[in-house]
């Protein structure tokens, strides 16, 4: 498995029902985060976006990526050549589809996020491409706090 141990079987440390999902996500950001779907190529709002900030689960709000850590991979989804830190993202195994991935999960609330790839000869620090959903991230930008 690409770069870090998964964590199977870990809690997470943010805990919702399924009904309290459906009640704060809208139903794509739930197809998304919480049944692992993906949303269509070159169609999410930050495949293209150059602002500097630190990218949030959506789900829960925990932080994921800094802007500085994201590159062109003209794949049609926002990449990342690694996470904030090692802890942000869990990932595990996905054979969906006929094929075997890695799965990026949100830590704090085991959102599904996208998929991590290595070896493809992207120029980036560490030759992984962390493929994520725009619809499971929100850009915090610099200068621009929530809350």
């Amino acid at each position: 498995m690409v770069g870090m141990k998964p964590v199977v079987g870990a809690t997470p440390r943010v805990v919702k029902s399924e009904q309290e999902w459906r009640a704060q996500l809208d139903p794509r950001e739930f197809a998304v985060l919480r049944q692992a779907g993906t949303e269509p190529a070159f169609t999410g709002e930050y495949t293209d976006t150059k602002s500097t900030g630190v990218y949030e689960c959506r789900a829960c709000g925990a932080e994921l990526f800094r802007s500085d850590a994201k590159f062109e991979s003209h794949c049609g989804w926002p990449s990342f050549f690694s996470p904030l830190a090692g802890e942000s993202v869990v990932l595990r195994e996905d054979r969906a589809h006929g094929m075997v991935r890695t799965e990026v999960l949100c830590a704090s609330c085991h959102s599904h996020l996208g998929h991590v790839f290595e070896g493809e000869g992207y120029p980036t620090p560490t030759d992984q491409r962390y493929c994520i959903n725009s619809i499971s991230l929100r850009l915090v930008e610099d200068g621009n706090p929530t809350g």
